[in-house]
């Protein structure tokens, strides 16, 4: 009998944007910023001050990275006033939320020094990517965009599996009280949002009750873990939801609206403007005609 092979779901929710590789005068000072989403930056000539708001200043010199985590308030400047510096940089997002907490937790926004080996893996992922972004007529092309999207999983798989190979669990700043109860809130918020048709209009309030947590609670241990706010996390699942359903289904942009409850379509074809740049009829006529193929006599398509 043929042994069966159960294989695994997989939906990477891979997002990245804003990445380039620069070189600035001297003087060069970026103001403060926060991101919901991881930055990377590595430095290939000169040297570069990131402060941390609330923490301390970090001083990267050449082959040095550092990756800032979600909603961190922080600052990059030019260290000297002369001499200028080269740094490349990228933000990105993921769908694995453990992965997510030990980024968080044991290597974000501190120095990751030049020469050791999550340094090698920062620098030679951001050189790779800026190769592929080189050529400005194919940096758009499906297969060109599929290679850096490889890239960047690679990175992602090589910093976890160096993360495993180095550092000492227990230094996690949380407890496993608090990964547990972080981990309870994400299952009952996907559950809720993926499978809970009748009644999506839920609010985090409704989540933690049914744990038996207040939502003080449940939100400060959710962001201490993930990095990111509850509401946040709640958007981004109904977003991806509202893409499944505008691809896959033919369901009426209002019955999509509601299933992820939204309060009406307008309020809905504005969140998902804010989330992906388009309104959601737009983004279905896109997805579509990526998916239709003209017959060879023109008389119709098929999928």
């Amino acid at each position: 009998m043929q042994q069966f092979i159960s294989f695994p779901t997989i939906e990477s929710g891979l997002y990245m944007f804003g990445g380039h590789r620069h070189t600035v005068a001297g003087g060069w000072h970026f103001f403060e910023q926060r991101h919901q989403v991881f930055e990377l930056m590595t430095i290939s000539k000169g040297c570069q001050l990131t402060e941390i708001k609330d923490g301390p200043t970090i001083e990267l010199g050449p082959g040095d990275a550092i990756i800032i985590a979600p909603e961190t308030y922080h600052t990059n400047s030019n260290q000297s006033a002369q001499t200028p510096m080269t740094y490349s940089c990228l933000h990105f997002d993921f769908e694995d939320m453990l992965v997510r907490s030990r980024l968080i937790g044991l290597v974000a926004n501190q120095r990751i020094p030049a020469g050791s080996v999550l340094a090698r893996i920062c620098t030679d992922t951001l050189a790779a990517i800026a190769q592929l972004s080189s050529n400005r007529e194919q940096v758009n092309n499906f297969a060109n965009r599929v290679a850096i999207e490889i890239t960047l999983l690679n990175f992602l798989r090589d910093v976890d599996q160096e993360i495993d190979r180095v550092k000492d669990h227990h230094r996690l700043p949380y407890s496993d009280k608090e990964a547990k109860v972080a981990r309870d809130l994400v299952v009952s918020i996907e559950n809720r949002v993926n499978n809970d048709d009748e009644n999506p209009s839920f609010n985090f309030e409704e989540i933690c009750y049914h744990l038996g947590i207040s939502s003080g609670y449940g939100h400060r241990v959710f962001k201490k873990v993930y990095g990111i706010t509850p509401l946040y996390y709640i958007n981004r699942e109904r977003y991806q939801k509202a893409q499944r359903l505008l691809e896959n289904s033919h369901n009426s942009i209002d019955e999509i609206a509601s299933l992820v409850g939204a309060g009406n379509i307008s309020i809905f074809s504005k969140q998902f403007k804010k989330w992906s740049g388009t309104t959601p009829s737009e983004y279905r006529k896109q997805t579509r005609r990526k998916r239709s193929v003209t017959s060879k006599n023109r008389t119709g398509y098929f999928e």
